[in-house]
């Protein structure tokens, strides 16, 4: 059979070799930003790639070695920013969702910031007693700050929600059956669902009820020997609404204790305070919780507590004690980083100055009118700086959201800066934002990009600004 000749030849043979890329001081320079190992597999990756355009031909490279070789450095500096950028930095979220999952949840307070660069960075004393000299206990000043503000007896913290439904589902049920409410089977993000939990800890789920009415007697008829827990769960960014029905947690708790059974309640995000004011009267307060008799309460660091992502159990010592002393606890313990934010931000709480000092509740407490003034102080500076600029910004009534499975509900009215280009489009203005130096995260509505300053510190609006005036020399034309 003839041999088939490429006549694409000429063009391969012209592709530089991995090393020769490597060589060159571009590379080189590439190199300090990302290291040789990194360096060195983007480049090979981008080699093959132009390699398989070459030989489909379908390459816009050139087909010369000095056309090949700079259109490889271009590609290789493209992939070094882009894997710079793919690492955690810090972001300027302008969506309006207040604690946004993507996004990090909730931002930390000036304190518990304080406390990752001064306090847990360096030796700290996470297992030791500084005024006895002798071994401490992990979270000691957390677990009684926990135990102050919501009035439990014990409390304990492991690395997430999840982990910690999955130590009590374990503890106090893996060798028998949970009773819940077939409503409380849900779903919440990243794929966190109830019933797997559940299953993962070796308790067997009792369905009661239906999806929209559960009574109490439902929980009666599902009652055996194999019983060991009643779980209640919050449904979080899920709400039946209608014709509905289910025992409140009063009723539940006086029906298990009868029964010589615990009750545990998954409150999800969890607040220490009452909310209402916000439009969160429907999120579970955690002090109350334990006052109508619920055995355990769990729920997240990460969301309205406005701290890091933890699980927080508090509760009666008798259950918390076995919890603590199962092997499983020593695999879902909290780090020296995650009590030392937490220990912050539960200060915060304890000197009445949360609303204060936690981010989340302060962005929570802004009226539309604070931040329409603030959103018209940007458009005051951008026109300052560019008399004719190309943007036109003008404010519109909208939404922002609460986010993290909390107030699926609540939607607190906001005053929108609402972004439009002569010449180009509203994605194109997304990107460039988003690529900024600091990025700026945004969302798009009929044509126009918008910014909710609701989620944005006041001390970023020179950075919106900045990052606006500067928009046209981070776009190309459509």
């Amino acid at each position: 059979m003839p041999k088939v000749i490429d006549a694409n030849v000429p063009a391969l043979r012209a592709l530089p070799a991995v090393d020769q890329l490597l060589r060159t001081p571009e590379a080189q320079e590439l190199r300090k930003s990302v290291g040789l190992a990194r360096l060195t597999a983007l480049a090979r990756s981008i080699t093959d790639e132009l390699r398989t355009e070459l030989q489909a031909g379908n390459s816009n490279a050139g087909s010369t070695r000095e056309s090949l070789l700079n259109e490889a450095l271009r590609r290789l500096a493209s992939a070094c920013v882009a894997e710079r950028s793919s690492g955690l930095k810090r972001v300027i979220n302008a969506t309006g969702v207040i604690i946004h999952t993507n996004l990090g949840r909730a931002p930390l307070s000036e304190s518990a910031r304080a406390a990752l660069s001064e306090d847990v960075a360096s030796y700290c004393p996470l297992e030791f007693d500084i005024s006895t000299g002798r071994r401490g206990k992990r979270g000691a000043r957390v677990e009684s700050l926990l135990v102050e503000l919501t009035g439990a007896e014990e409390a304990l913290v492991v690395n997430n929600c999840a982990a910690a439904a999955l130590l009590i589902l374990s503890v106090l049920a893996g060798r028998g059956e949970t009773i819940v409410s077939r409503g409380e089977l849900v779903e919440i993000g990243g794929d966190f669902r109830v019933p797997d939990v559940m299953a993962s800890s070796g308790t067997r789920m009792i369905e009661v009820g239906t999806t929209n009415r559960t009574r109490l007697d439902d929980y009666e008829k599902a009652l055996s020997d194999r019983t060991q827990l009643v779980m209640r769960v919050h449904p979080s960014n899920y709400r039946i609404v209608g014709f509905t029905a289910s025992p409140s947690l009063a009723e539940l708790a006086n029906f298990a204790h009868h029964n010589e059974i615990p009750l545990y309640e998954d409150a999800g995000s969890g607040v220490l305070f009452d909310l209402s004011q916000y439009g969160l009267g429907d999120e579970p307060v955690i002090s109350q919780s334990l006052a109508e008799g619920a055995d355990l309460v769990s729920f997240s660091g990460d969301k309205l507590l406005g701290a890091c992502q933890a699980g927080l159990i508090v509760g009666k010592s008798k259950f918390v004690g076995r919890l603590r002393r199962h092997p499983l606890y020593r695999a879902l313990r909290a780090d020296k980083l995650t009590l030392g934010v937490l220990e912050k931000t539960l200060e915060s709480y304890s000197l009445e100055r949360a609303t204060q000092d936690v981010p989340v509740l302060r962005m929570l407490a802004l009226s539309r009118s604070e931040i329409e003034a603030r959103a018209r102080k940007v458009i005051e500076t951008y026109h300052e700086a560019n008399p004719n600029g190309p943007l036109e910004l003008e404010i519109q009534d909208g939404e922002s959201a609460i986010g993290g499975g909390a107030g699926p509900n609540t939607h607190p009215a906001t005053a929108l800066l609402a972004v439009r280009h002569r010449q180009h489009s509203a994605d194109r203005i997304e990107i460039a934002l988003r690529l900024a130096e600091t990025p700026i995260i945004t969302r798009i509505a009929e044509g126009r990009v918008l910014i909710d300053l609701r989620t944005v510190e006041c001390s970023a609006d020179s950075q919106i600004a900045s990052a606006l005036s500067d928009l046209l020399s981070k776009i190309s034309v459509d």
